[in-house]
């Protein structure tokens, strides 16, 4: 129970609310998160409980409420059949036993079998077959919607294109996970180590960087693979067990995990996750628990469902693996705003599959807070196989030798001032010319969260700004063959790549524009409402700091910084040139949002017929044959569908012309709809 006030509590229910929507945009978006699933837990856990004691600080807004996620603008996105819930996960057994005596509960006196399987650590998928045709994959996205990856799953040799078998469901829409198998994340990152590239951080991250590729055939390289282990909605075929389902996929062709555990008690239950623990890391993919569900689909219903997942399943994740190690030293790496951070400089340590070098210490008040020192003896973990962190320090076999640290006074990468803000935590470098922050600028503009440069990542970067190739942000777009091929490990191949990938990024949407400007303060979801709000950066940039404050998602902090930024003659000086560059600055979205504009009204139209049609058909009593005034209405109706679909067909090309002008080429599909529109599904 939270001993904070109800004010204090509804601070902190907002500020864990940003920080975990936060983390859900690096997770489900970037492919890049920067936290534990561990340390994610806990801050899901304080925010669920102060919502429970505090319950007037309850929204259908929060993070507990729904799924992570949001689709991404690349893809069209696609509406599931049936929701994709989360599972409630534990790390103990304990909770484990809790989970059994609940559905004891709600199930009394039956009988409860189980299922155990592998949690797959990669990335959940959704795939829909209407007469045994595989019709669209899609990503959990906000657990509703999802992104349309149909074309890089359909690379997927473990996907088939078409079910086998005699008794296949009329609709069948199947989850799973898909995957990168250990093997081949390990020739990946070689490749990638290799070209310069940095490697991913782990199979899960690589698999959903693939998912996210537009290009089919570069993941059609990477060797994906997929396990499928429930469905959404069937049509044509009735199971009553998970079991049977299972059976049922396997022999429609799906892949389904060769090992699984059934058991009906709770001792057999931890039974399977002990023996689950022992033989997981010989699967060709990566496993961080197991999940429990009830095998009836009658019990199923019986126990139902929370608004956020199943109340008869349940995530049991194996405690993150831990070394000991020595703490050599803590440096500091200077962030995109200036930001100070301090890093642990370990000797080197196996851990989680990987060797581990360096980790994350946050903030001199964490370091602080924790009593690190140099020369320490400390246990790091990487949780999930993402960032290491120091989680403890071995305080009683220090010698005396080891060394307190204090942030510098002086920024390490240029040698000017650093300051720290009333209030703030953290240290900053006002040298708006520092090297460091330029770099570390420059990688948040080039990000897959951002404008999306594929080739400018850290090891480029590094390389344009030391050999002074790239001052500021504008200057990107003033790279050139010539300028590139001087640089180390570059060839003909990766040089058209990046030119190309920096030409693309001129037409990517207002908000990401707006995000990687790395504006502080400013996210994903304050550049989306920002973006919504203007249209256009020009109207952004002209409006003051009080106007901005009243904007939803942006408030008395994040308004000032906004106008501050654009108050500063060199950041609109490079503003300036980046417009100078042919960026978009929100006039490609308005002519986006007219094209779908025509495009709904014309299928609006095309709708009304055939409801018409079908109306008018609906109330006639006579046999059709007789209803020769049916008839002339369904041909009148369909008259004016013609005239619709012309009218409509004229307006579209009539902006695709004036697209042209502004030099934007328009790639116009069949019925004279441009070919990205007319991909978008309709809900």
């Amino acid at each position: 129970m939270s001993s904070l006030s109800p004010l204090e509590a509804a601070a902190r229910v907002a500020a864990l609310r940003r920080e975990i929507e936060e983390h859900n945009r690096r997770y489900y978006q970037e492919a890049a998160p920067t936290i534990s699933d561990q340390e994610y837990d806990r801050l899901y856990r304080e925010l669920q409980d102060l919502e429970t004691q505090f319950p007037e600080l309850a929204s259908p807004d929060s993070p507990t409420r729904h799924v992570g996620g949001t689709p991404l603008e690349e893809f069209a996105q696609i509406r599931h059949r049936a929701p994709m819930l989360s599972l409630d996960n534990t790390y103990s057994e304990e909770e484990v036993a809790a989970f059994f005596v609940r559905l004891e509960k709600l199930l009394p006196g039956q009988k409860i079998t189980t299922v155990i399987e592998p949690k797959v650590d990669g990335v959940a998928i959704s795939l829909l077959y209407e007469e045994g045709v595989l019709q669209y994959a899609a990503t959990r996205g906000d657990g509703t919607t999802g992104d349309d990856v149909t074309q890089n799953v359909r690379t997927i040799r473990s996907v088939p294109q078409h079910l086998r078998g005699a008794h296949i469901p009329r609709l069948l829409e199947v989850r799973g996970e898909i995957y990168l198998p250990k093997a081949q994340f390990a020739v990946l990152n070689e490749e990638r180590n290799a070209a310069g590239e940095p490697p991913f951080a782990n199979p899960r991250n690589a698999a959903a960087g693939s998912l996210k590729q537009l290009d089919p055939s570069i993941v059609a390289k990477r060797g994906l693979g997929a396990i499928f282990y429930s469905t959404g909605v069937v049509e044509g075929a009735q199971w009553q067990t998970h079991r049977e389902a299972l059976d049922a996929l396997h022999a429609c062709g799906l892949s389904i995990h060769e090992k699984t555990w059934t058991a009906a008690t709770l001792e057999q239950v931890l039974a399977a996750i002990h023996e689950l623990d022992a033989v997981r890391h010989g699967f060709a993919f990566e496993t961080d628990g197991a999940v429990i569900k009830v095998d009836s689909f009658a019990q199923r219903d019986a126990v139902g469902f929370t608004a956020k997942s199943p109340r008869w399943a349940m995530a049991y994740k194996y405690k993150p693996e831990q070394a000991e190690t020595r703490l050599r030293d803590i440096t500091v790496q200077v962030g995109r705003t200036g930001v100070l951070t301090p890093v642990a400089e370990l000797e080197p340590v196996f851990v989680s599959g990987s060797t581990v070098a360096r980790a994350t210490l946050h903030n001199e008040e964490e370091v602080a807070r924790k009593d690190i020192r140099i020369g320490d003896i400390v246990v790091i973990e990487k949780a999930g196989e993402v960032i290491p962190a120091v989680v403890e320090v071995r305080k009683e076999r220090r010698t005396g030798a080891e060394r307190v640290f204090k942030m510098p006074q002086f920024c390490p990468a240029c040698g000017g001032p650093v300051v720290r803000e009333e209030g703030q935590v953290a240290v900053r470098c006002v040298n708006a010319s520092c090297p460091a922050q330029l770099k570390r600028r420059l990688e948040h503009f080039a990000s897959r969260g951002a404008m999306d440069i594929e080739g400018l990542g850290e090891a480029m970067v590094e390389l344009l700004v030391d050999r002074e190739l790239t001052r500021d942000l504008a200057d990107i777009y003033q790279l050139n063959v010539a300028k590139l091929a001087s640089l180390p490990r570059t060839g003909e191949k990766s040089i058209a790549n990046l030119l190309a990938a920096i030409k693309g990024s001129k037409t990517r949407p207002l908000w990401r524009l707006i995000f990687g400007l790395g504006i502080l303060h400013v996210g994903v979801t304050s550049a989306r409402a920002l973006a919504t709000h203007f249209h256009l950066l020009d109207k952004l940039m002209a409006t003051t700091a009080d106007e901005l404050q009243h904007i939803p998602d942006v408030g008395p902090v994040v308004g000032p910084a906004i106008a501050q930024h654009f108050e500063n003659p060199g950041n609109r000086a490079v503003i300036e040139r980046l417009r100078e560059a042919g960026l978009n600055f929100g006039e490609l979205d308005e002519r986006a949002t007219r094209r779908r504009q025509v495009r709904r009204n014309h299928v609006g139209h095309h709708r009304h017929v055939k409801r018409a049609a079908r109306g008018d058909r609906r109330n006639d009593p006579r046999p059709r044959r007789q209803s020769h005034r049916f008839g002339e209405q369904k041909n009148e109706l369909r008259a004016r569908g013609r005239r619709g679909r012309e009218q409509a067909r004229q307006s579209a090309e009539a902006w695709g012309e004036c697209a042209q002008r502004g030099g934007v080429s328009e790639d116009v599909g069949s019925g004279g709809w441009p070919r990205g529109v007319a991909s978008f599904p309709i809900s």
